[in-house]
């Protein structure tokens, strides 16, 4: 809405200043009415709705593009000066006459000027096209000048397809713990749009929560979130959305968030900054002490004898000695020892005036 009344303002703008021209008597002394209307009311007119087309029209724009096309243009029109400077100190070097007769009159020479205008619409043509063509082969901050960077604040994060479907980023920036701007390339949403469409009920339905939290993280406006559609030479031509993902990572100086183990041992071996949700819910569980009081509700039996198992909000597993007779029962215990194993962290307790047990290594109760 803003877009439009921007361009409504324009062409108002437009509209008044020729009409206002139009009507300068001074100008009027040199042509006539109909003259003046056309070249000083209508052409302008037609060129501002020309641009407004084109702007509507033109939906994708990409301000790299923009950029390396107004850069080529400034370096082009240099080039251009400088090489028509040459060409015209030739001419007069080899005698190419100022005057020359046509229709039998003397008039100055057309040569030199259309030859130094050739070659300077020759310089911005091909620094332009050089540039757009060859823009996504650097990191620059001063245009086709590439400096070592020096980030610093918040580096941007890409979401990959594991951690939206996971769900669980929505609750993470709901907090801000998280502040950084979270980019989704538009391979990983179309990734999104396959799995959502699959004929696999259990995939489609995974595909479309992560379209839902997605959905959920738009409409939170403390969420700075950006789906972009960079056209990389480097992550275009790699395979998997995977590898497009670390190589858009390692272009533009960015953090990967994902769930996908394999993934977080790639970009690590490319140099890319991972935060790896698992690690980071791991490492948010509360931390528990032998000889601490803990209260928990044992729902089912464990795999020894007398044993009870419960768990703690965040899924960590108690083990509970002698505390089969109290399923469904919430009782306090006291912690003997923690094991960590591949699944997460086990903790053992026993009930109060029980005898102390130590955990069996062989084998260990299911976390399922």
């Amino acid at each position: 809405m803003t877009l439009w009344f921007l361009r409504i303002v324009f062409l108002c703008v437009v509209i008044a200043s020729t009409y206002f021209i139009a009507l300068n008597p001074n100008i009027g002394n040199q042509t006539g009415a109909g003259m003046r209307l056309t070249v000083f009311m209508v052409s302008p007119l037609i060129m501002g709705a020309a641009l407004v087309a084109i702007d509507v029209v033109w939906r994708r724009k990409n301000l790299h593009a923009i950029g390396g096309l107004f850069f080529g243009v400034l370096a082009g029109v240099a080039i251009g000066y400088v090489l028509g400077l040459t060409a015209q100190f030739l001419m007069d070097l080899f005698g190419v006459p100022q005057e020359v007769e046509l229709f039998g009159e003397y008039r100055e020479n057309p040569l030199p000027a259309m030859v130094r205008g050739l070659i300077m619409l020759g310089s911005i043509y091909l620094c332009a096209s050089l540039v757009i063509q060859t823009k996504d082969d650097f990191r620059f901050i001063v245009p086709y000048i590439e400096f070592a960077k020096e980030i610093r604040g918040t580096r941007p994060m890409l979401l990959d397809t594991s951690v939206i479907i996971d769900g669980r980023i929505a609750d993470v920036m709901g907090t801000r713990v998280v502040d950084a701007p979270l980019i989704i390339p538009r391979f990983v949403l179309a990734e999104l749009h396959t799995i959502s469409d699959s004929n696999d009920s259990l995939k489609r339905n995974r595909g479309r929560r992560g379209l839902d939290v997605l959905r959920s993280l738009q409409n939170n406006r403390q969420v700075e979130l950006t789906i972009v559609d960079f056209r990389i030479r480097a992550v275009e031509q790699a395979d998997g959305v995977d590898n497009k993902l670390v190589e858009l990572a390692a272009h533009l100086g960015a953090k990967v968030m994902t769930t996908d183990y394999n993934l977080n041992k790639v970009a690590q071996l490319r140099g890319v900054n991972v935060v790896n949700l698992n690690d980071l819910a791991n490492a948010l569980k509360p931390v528990v002490l032998p000889g601490e009081q803990l209260n928990v509700k044992i729902i089912k039996p464990g795999e020894e004898a007398g044993q009870g198992v419960g768990y703690l909000d965040d899924g960590t597993m108690v083990v509970v000695e002698h505390g089969r007779d109290h399923i469904g029962e919430e009782v306090q215990i006291s912690i003997t020892s923690t094991l960590q194993t591949s699944a997460g962290k086990m903790i053992f307790g026993r009930l109060p005036g029980a005898p102390a047990r130590t955990p069996p290594r062989r084998s260990q109760p299911s976390q399922s």
